[in-house]
């Protein structure tokens, strides 16, 4: 059902945490199932240095947070703020199509938090 890279970064997730003095941070719920996730970024000369996730949900959620936290690292703001929701599926190597929710979920919190980075 799901990919040998979702499985990974569920059963091995990258980053899992939080960062105490984030420079931006938000926590997303879907409200149509439940999945909670919780961003925080760092970030020095407009990119991002670090970014720690925390989830509650299913196992694409968990997934998706993790490779998000690998996507955003390194990227221009402006770069994280056009990652798409393929950009996520492909980093976790597909998902069905009953979870791609998750990716939708990663890239809204990336958006709050990357809204709430103090200049």
């Amino acid at each position: 059902m799901y990919s040998a890279q979702v499985l990974d970064h569920f059963q091995n997730p990258r980053n899992a945490g939080e960062i105490a003095d984030a420079d931006g941070a938000a926590e997303i719920e879907n409200p149509a199932c439940g999945d909670v996730l919780r961003l925080t970024l760092k970030t020095s000369a407009g990119r991002i240095t670090q970014a720690r996730f925390k989830a509650k949900g299913c196992v694409a959620a968990i997934a998706c947070g993790s490779a998000l936290t690998e996507l955003v690292t390194g990227k221009t703001l402006i770069e994280a703020r056009n990652l798409r929701r393929e950009d996520v599926v492909a980093a976790v190597g597909e998902l069905p199509q009953a979870s791609t929710h998750a990716a939708q979920l990663a890239l809204d919190v990336v958006a709050a938090a990357l809204s709430r980075i103090r200049q």
